[in-house]
């Protein structure tokens, strides 16, 4: 089955093959239905393609760095580009297919009424794209389909990632500096994150939480891997941060995982919120780091269900300490990188820190 993410981008891309079949009904009569549909579907991708970063990556960023009047301006223009030539691309595969009459100069040529339709289908679905990445896939997805429209019991796993320093940041090189930052920071979970089939469902000043369902989360470890897949997206840049912030970004980590119920919430403006002991014990967790003097703490109750950890991955025992608001005592271990450790099954390593406990 496919991740939702890819199941997303595919119902976009029907979507404008759809736009471009209901364009052939309404003006040409529904003379050429497969003619209309590969029509939308180029436009479609070649919009996407850009909009996404994946076509003209660099151009994109520029202009999003432009002031607002200019930018306005300057966006339109590059999306009527990108229509001219995905218009182009579906009247060559049409004209190579057989599926027109027309003579190639014809069948590439973008006319007023083309350009006027497929900027308003291209605004209509950027708008979705935009609201998607705004609250995010899987709280878009499930707030369309009403899933916690009445409140639902469910097991999930939540990381924390606090981004180290960011306070100290923002009063030597100010607010504005410190925003560019962090949305630079935040912006590389995403591509691990989708990676691990996770989902950042929220950002608390400089924290930003993610989750998966406990299942999901607990195959492979993916919420192990996801973590040490943005550290190591990371330092992998160390060069690139310095030059652009004079730093490189430090994380704090909680992990744990356990029931709670999950609900919309809200009246003029709705959220997805979580309620229960593990969303607490999960923020408790990832404030232990600084005092244990680590910068990755996981319950050992949510280790003990890994069923194990990845290769490259170890975890050490810190015992169990008093959670400020918790009567129950959490044990606790932290997650180091080992060089040439063999794969080992967290429940067996969980015994012993227990006994030590």
């Amino acid at each position: 089955m496919l991740p939702h993410h890819r199941w997303f981008w595919f119902l976009i891309l029907l979507a404008t093959g759809g736009a471009g079949l209901l364009y052939n009904v309404i003006f040409a009569g529904g003379a050429s239905p497969a003619a209309g549909f590969t029509y939308g579907l180029c436009v479609g991708i070649a919009a996407l393609a850009f909009d996404r970063g994946v076509l003209l990556a660099g151009l994109q960023a520029r202009i999003r760095r432009l002031p607002a009047g200019f930018y306005v301006v300057a966006a339109e223009l590059s999306y009527v580009a990108m229509i001219v030539a995905g218009n182009a691309l579906g009247g060559l595969v049409v004209w190579l297919l057989g599926l027109t009459q027309d003579p190639l100069v014809e069948a590439v040529r973008t006319t007023p009424r083309v350009l006027a339709y497929a900027l308003a289908v291209s605004a209509l679905l950027v708008f979705v794209i935009r609201m998607r990445d705004l609250i995010g896939g899987e709280v878009f997805i499930n707030f369309l389909v009403g899933r916690y429209h009445r409140p639902v019991e469910e097991e999930r796993i939540f990381l924390f990632l606090d981004v180290v320093g960011s306070t100290a940041f923002a009063e030597t090189h100010g607010d504005l500096r410190a925003q560019e930052y962090l949305s630079a920071v935040f912006a590389t979970l995403a591509e691990p994150v989708r990676r691990f089939h996770g989902s950042v469902d929220d950002y608390i000043g400089d924290l930003a939480m993610i989750t998966w369902p406990m299942e999901r989360g607990l195959k492979d470890a993916r919420c192990v891997a996801c973590l040490f897949a943005v550290r190591d997206r990371i330092e992998a840049d160390a060069a690139a941060w310095e030059a652009r912030f004079g730093t490189v970004p430090r994380l704090r980590a909680g992990l744990h995982g356990g029931p709670v119920v999950t609900a919309e919430v809200g009246v003029d403006r709705h959220k997805i919120a979580y309620f229960g002991d593990a969303v607490n014990v999960v923020a408790r967790t990832e404030s232990l780091c600084r005092p244990l003097g680590v910068d990755t703490l996981i319950s050992e109750d949510l280790l003990a269900r890994l069923p194990r950890l990845p290769k490259d991955i170890t975890a050490r025992g810190l015992g169990s300490h008093a959670l400020r608001g918790r009567g129950r005592r959490l044990s606790v271990a932290t997650l180091e990188r080992a060089v040439a450790l063999p794969t080992q099954d967290t429940r067996a390593l969980a015994r012993p820190r227990e006994a030590a406990g």
